[in-house]
């Protein structure tokens, strides 16, 4: 893999602790772009590495290469009733 040396780009990503232990971790704005770690650091390391390798493959095929600048990810909390919640 030839590395290119250019403006660094931000994604948002999704850290889920799983209940067998580690955490998951998923790109939204990159479908399929998703990785397990055994800890978060791991799973930080692997996203990185899946980030990567996803960003090559749509340079290598012509696609274009869009960060997640301009977007961010928040979360909403709000009481409602007759839900299950998995907490």
């Amino acid at each position: 893999m030839k590395i290119i040396k250019g403006k660094a780009l931000q994604f948002n990503v999704i850290f889920r602790p799983e209940t067998e232990g580690g955490f998951t971790a998923s790109v939204p704005s990159l479908p399929g772009c998703v990785t397990y770690g055994k800890d978060l650091k791991e799973a930080k390391n692997m996203i990185t590495d899946a980030i990567n390798g996803y960003l090559f493959s749509l340079k290598k095929h012509g696609q274009k290469v869009q960060s997640d600048e301009e977007s961010f990810v928040s979360l909403i909390s709000l009481n409602f009733s007759g839900v299950k919640s998995n907490a």
